[in-house]
């Protein structure tokens, strides 16, 4: 079955852009493309000029891991680590066991600086099973920027979350966007979330629709 068909779009360095489609219409499909989680059948994929949909898994890897960061709608953190433990994850991945073991302390404020940035400096050394949804969002934030990645990709970040807290998880994203000039690509159903990105992508049974 093909999911979609045609799309053709581009992302500029700074943009806020919303996905945005119902159910089934290929919005994380999209996503996971993007992120190169999945390899599309036909067409290519481009970042920073260069072609990544061929690339082998390993350059796959380390593309995702130093240049893109992740949210997910259910957070994905480790349930037997902290929130701090949790956002340093992916700096133990990229650098090894030796390399971070001797720069942690530098790593380990950079975190703790991530977390105070999403309002999370309070939760530390609690776990997930400790925190609320909305702070387990917050923590998946800070994991994502961790890295200091060019682009950020969100897949339905507000989506299990109450009204309230998911405009608190935009306003974060907003915030980075506009202060760090951070690319976002965030995939949502809902569109008063979408509306207050920059541009917005509408999809229709797996076509981009044209304004």
């Amino acid at each position: 079955m093909r999911v979609l068909r045609g799309v053709d779009f581009a992302v500029h360095p700074g943009q806020f852009v919303a996905i945005v489609g119902q159910s089934g219409s290929g919005k994380s499909t999209l996503l996971h493309l993007l992120a190169t989680l999945d390899k599309p059948d036909e067409g290519e994929i481009y970042f920073q000029g260069h072609r990544i949909d061929n690339l082998p898994a390993a350059s796959h890897d380390v593309l995702r891991n130093r240049y893109l960061g992740m949210i997910f709608q259910f957070y994905h953190l480790l349930p037997e680590l902290s929130a701090l433990e949790n956002v340093l994850v992916p700096q133990m991945i990229a650098e090894g066991a030796t390399r971070y073991w001797w720069n942690q302390r530098r790593y380990r404020q950079r975190a703790r600086v991530l977390l105070d940035r999403v309002g999370l400096s309070h939760r530390l050394t609690h776990k997930p099973r400790e925190m609320s949804g909305g702070e387990m969002q917050r923590a998946a934030i800070a994991r994502a920027l961790i890295a200091d990645p060019l682009v950020l990709l969100a897949d339905e970040p507000t989506g299990n979350l109450d009204r309230r807290t998911g405009q608190d998880i935009l306003a974060i994203l907003r915030s980075l966007n506009e202060q760090e000039n951070l690319t976002i690509v965030m995939v949502t159903h809902d569109t008063a979330i979408a509306e207050q990105a920059d541009t917005v992508v509408r999809l229709v049974e797996g076509c981009v629709e044209n304004a």
